[in-house]
């Protein structure tokens, strides 16, 4: 059966255009498809942006914490240092004040007992009057307790020669302190003294066979109202 020319006309014109439907339905399919990629490309550059900026921020706030904790820290250490320091200037007053209220040895270190009082011997006109410390020359005297300086000086500062450079201390209970045999005299008559301050350093001076510190402990300034300076001493707590 031969077709017409309009039927061929018409079976073109329907093939075209199915082509066309065709061809337009691919090309929205692959654009729709190409927006989805980008949308979803889009999407995943969002999460990745949110992501960074959530663990900047985190980062950011663990620092800050770190810097205030740390911060925190150094500032109870300065307060704790503080604390300890008044502490420690507190407790060094009350030694002082107590040191001030207290007798103590006129030799703060080694030393061996020689002549005791009371002890006879060639080279005293009487017993004798005090406590020896042997010690090597040049070693520290100390004041035993607070006190004035009543007599300083050579020739037993007044009391005769045996005694060498002599230093005499009144004290607030009455009694006086006297050094003797020294090698310098650090202090002067009329001299305010506190207790352990260093006020001469001993020596050979005078009638003496060796170096040593002659101690007394008196009821007056002078020779001969010297009493047990062992027994004296142990009657304010210290012990030779």
């Amino acid at each position: 059966m031969t077709m017409s020319r309009t039927t061929k006309r018409a079976r073109t014109y329907t093939t075209a255009l199915a082509a066309g439907l065709g061809a337009t339905m691919a090309l929205g399919a692959g654009t729709a498809l190409a927006a989805a990629k980008a949308d979803a490309g889009t999407a995943q550059h969002d999460i990745f942006a949110t992501g960074t900026a959530s663990s900047l921020a985190e980062s950011t706030k663990a620092q800050a914490d770190a810097h205030r904790k740390a911060a925190e820290a150094a500032a109870k250490a300065k307060e704790r240092a503080a604390e300890a320091k008044k502490r420690a200037a507190q407790k060094a007053a009350r030694d002082a004040e107590r040191l001030q209220t207290s007798w103590i040895k006129p030799i703060d270190g080694k030393y061996e007992l020689s002549a005791s009082y009371g002890k006879a011997g060639g080279r005293w006109a009487h017993n004798h009057s005090g406590q020896d410390f042997a010690v090597s020359v040049g070693t520290p005297v100390q004041a035993v307790h607070k006190g004035t300086v009543v007599k300083a000086g050579p020739n037993g500062a007044g009391d005769g020669p045996a005694y060498g450079n002599a230093i005499v201390i009144r004290h607030d209970n009455g009694a006086y302190s006297q050094y003797a045999h020294l090698s310098q005299i650090n202090v002067k008559p009329g001299q305010q003294i506190k207790t352990g301050q260093t006020i001469a350093e001993s020596g050979n001076t005078g009638n003496s066979s060796g170096p040593h510190l002659h101690f007394e402990i008196r009821k007056g300034p002078n020779y001969g109202t010297a009493v047990d300076p062992q027994a004296a001493m142990r009657a304010v707590g210290v012990t030779f």
